[in-house]
């Protein structure tokens, strides 16, 4: 019983629903039923869309439960079973034309940015600040090559982020390229039930991957774990399709996240920092769950000489989750605020995250500065 109550602790709509179904034995309870033919109500849909996928009940669960592969999959069967009203079909297929494109997600963002000084504040702290980018990367060839994703929301919103990481390989000895050809990784469309165009976004990776890796990429670098979680997943989620199967094996064998690729590297070939800034670390769900990697990028800034502040419950999600700020803004509010209580409790001048969902959900909620931890080093 013990050993249940402390998991239950690590779920964050469990915490704040103290609900059996919004955990993820009840939830798994209303798959089983789903799929023996029980009776599927809105309710047992509430339910499911409730859950952020952060996966925290797996890497707490002594079992092994792949439970995010069982959701995904129990919510593909009630997306027949069940169809959603017209408004929910109509808002679930916009985000799913608008935010893996890049071309799109960047014009809106651009027009919100435009307008930004007009805007009510509740609307304002969504749109993120356009941001002012430092100097260009060094146009140095290394004999050590690695792949970056650009992906949808990030070359926009934040295109800081793959700026400062290219900079600091490049310091390392590591030239970091990117394939134009490749996007959004396809998560936005797999996790709202839409399998097939999910599959199509991962193929068109793969192919626009392949010439790099086959001249000899040693990895594929991710500096947002939320694309890094997916990417990670190509090689299950193609593994019965015979032409991508093995190309999508290896895709997922190389692909790292920043933070696994620097914390390997002798980073007193970067400049000492002189950072005086104290640094509350937010890992992601993605991060810390999906990838079981929950202390890299907090190993990476304290080898660099980075002072870190303390964070309390750093296991808990806040409340973006890839589409779930959209799709569940009351709850992912609540968990928000949660968070942002953790990460300021020791009162940090900034803080940093890996993800660019969390980045910006953030920001939303704290005027205590959010940035991508790379940009630290780059400094």
């Amino acid at each position: 019983m013990r050993t249940l109550w402390v998991l239950y602790c690590y779920l964050p709509t469990y915490q704040e629903l103290h609900d059996e179904r919004d955990g993820p034995r009840g939830r798994i309870y209303l798959i089983k039923q789903l799929l023996e033919g029980g009776e599927v109500t809105e309710k047992t849909r509430v339910h499911l869309d409730r859950c952020l996928q952060c996966r925290s009940c797996e890497t707490t669960c002594p079992s092994g439960v792949e439970y995010g592969r069982l959701l995904d999959y129990g919510r593909a069967v009630m997306e027949r079973q069940l169809p959603r009203s017209a408004k929910e079909r109509v808002k679930r297929w916009a985000i799913r034309q608008i935010l893996p494109f890049s071309g799109r997600f960047g014009a809106l963002l651009k027009v919100g940015q435009l307008v930004r000084p007009l805007l009510p504040d509740a609307i304002k702290r969504k749109v993120p600040e356009k941001q002012t980018l430092s100097s260009p990367i060094p146009a140095n060839s290394h004999s050590r090559t690695m792949i970056a994703l650009a992906g949808c929301a990030q070359p926009t919103a934040t295109p800081q982020t793959n700026l400062s990481a290219a900079r600091v390989l490049d310091r390392l000895g590591i030239s970091l390229v990117e394939a134009p050809e490749a996007g959004c990784c396809g998560a936005v469309s797999h996790h709202l039930s839409a399998k097939e165009e999910g599959l199509d976004f991962v193929r068109r990776n793969i192919d626009a991957w392949w010439p790099a890796i086959e001249a000899g990429a040693e990895a594929i670098v991710m500096t947002a774990s939320g694309c890094g979680s997916m990417v990670k997943e190509y090689g299950y989620l193609l593994r019965h399709d015979k032409t991508y199967a093995d190309k999508a094996q290896k895709v997922s064998a190389i692909t790292k996240d920043l933070s696994e690729i620097l914390l390997n590297e002798d980073l007193s070939r970067l400049t000492p920092s002189s950072c005086q800034e104290r640094v509350a670390v937010h890992c992601p769900c993605s991060l810390q769950h999906g990838q079981k990697l929950p202390d890299t990028v907090q190993s990476v800034l304290e080898k660099a000489g980075i002072p870190l502040a303390e964070v309390s419950d750093s296991h808990l999600c806040c409340g973006s989750a890839g589409t779930y700020s959209l799709l569940q803004p009351e709850m992912s509010k609540r968990l928000l605020s949660n968070k942002i209580h953790a990460l300021t409790g020791d009162e940090p001048d900034v803080i940093v995250t890996a993800n660019i969902g969390c980045q910006l959900h953030l920001s939303e909620g704290t005027k205590v500065p959010v940035r991508h931890w790379i940009e630290l080093l780059d400094k």
